[in-house]
């Protein structure tokens, strides 16, 4: 996938507890997993070292298409420890998904409809080489905009998203949950695809002119091994403040950006190189970068946090933090859960660092 998806702040949940379904996707709050991970597996919930519960920073329901592969109940769950005094990698990031039956779905399917409950799955289906001219991104965006705040039956009678400064958490909790978990404030996201400006490409090969030619200038008026140690120095710096410059353009490009999302895409970094992911620990295949979440993530969280909220919240320090899974979608289940007709597992524990 080339293109890039923006997890934008739509509204406020009207209570940090409130109950949602698996194609909500989400900042904050309780997640909304569709097996019993809370009675059944705890320990994934906890930190690796303090072993306090963990917080959920983002849900994302995340489809995958492609010719070999289809899965639509798909999601990403965020979780950081938020003790203060605990100075660990504070993150945990789970690939939650059901596994594939042989059973062929013969409901009727739209190709021109959008569903209400889907947050990306019509704006990208992530198919190789395929690419869909028809699609109106800017309708679309704004139907999944509206869909964003239709996170429950009641509400799906609503027509239209109310402002995300007229939600205020009620503090009223619908489902039962350990008090010892501290529950960030909750919002919803909706999708909007990043579009970069003619104007924003041209600054960038001015930048890039620039550089070439100061490098030239260093070189003729520089010889030996002066040269060679000042141009190491140089380009450490530069690299270094050139990765940040193109961050912070891509941020004031959309500057309420919360994540971004790009399954088998690139990464946009921060500072300096993140090297080799590696490999999934469960199947053997290689590991691919599919979202990252943003700083803007942070002041949001904060827009609506209450004391101990803020005291917690204070330990993050990071530009971004990067989520990647397996490129294989595999089903090695570190954890699995059948009903009588869903079978669903957490599929992967997703690598995620940060960048500071």
């Amino acid at each position: 996938m080339d293109g890039v998806i923006l997890g934008m702040p739509g509204p406020w949940a009207e209570s940090n507890y409130e109950e949602a379904d698996i194609y909500t996707t989400k900042i904050g709050g309780i997640p909304d997993f569709p097996i019993p991970l809370f009675d059944e597996k705890p320990d994934l919930l906890k930190c690796n070292t303090c072993r306090s519960n963990l917080s959920l920073l983002a849900q994302v329901h995340a489809p995958v298409s492609s010719a070999s592969l289809t899965i639509d109940e798909r999601l990403i769950f965020v979780f950081g420890c938020m003790v203060p005094r605990c100075e660990s990698p504070i993150w945990k990031a789970l690939r939650v998904q059901k596994i594939l039956s042989n059973k062929v779905d013969e409901s009727p399917k739209s190709s021109s409809s959008c569903s209400k409950t889907n947050w990306l799955y019509d704006l990208c289906s992530f198919d190789v080489g395929e690419e869909d001219d028809d699609i109106d991104i800017e309708e679309l965006s704004r139907a999944l905009s509206e869909a964003a705040s239709l996170n429950s039956n009641d509400k799906k009678q609503n027509s239209v998203a109310k402002s995300r400064k007229d939600y205020m958490p009620t503090g009223q909790s619908t489902r039962s949950i350990d008090s010892s978990i501290l529950v960030l404030p909750c919002f919803y996201t909706y999708a909007q695809e990043e579009k970069l400006s003619k104007k924003a490409i041209s600054e960038s090969s001015k930048l890039q002119i620039s550089i070439e030619e100061y490098e030239k200038n260093c070189k003729e008026n520089s010889d030996g091994e002066t040269y060679v140690e000042e141009k190491y120095e140089y380009d450490t710096a530069l690299n270094a403040d050139r990765t940040y410059l193109k961050f912070m353009k891509r941020m004031d490009a959309y500057p309420e950006q919360c994540f971004r999302y790009s399954y088998a895409g690139k990464p946009l970094l921060a500072s300096g190189e993140i090297g080799n992911p590696g490999s999934c620990k469960l199947c053997g295949g290689a590991r691919h970068f599919e979202m990252q979440l943003m700083p803007t993530l942070i002041f949001f969280l904060l827009e609506r946090s209450d004391d101990q909220q803020r005291i917690s919240l204070e330990k993050f320090d990071w530009l971004t933090v990067f989520v990647y899974t397996c490129s294989k979608n595999c089903a090695g289940a570190e954890f699995q859960v059948k009903s009588s007709d869903d079978e669903w597992i957490v599929a992967e524990e997703a690598l995620i660092f940060q960048q500071e």
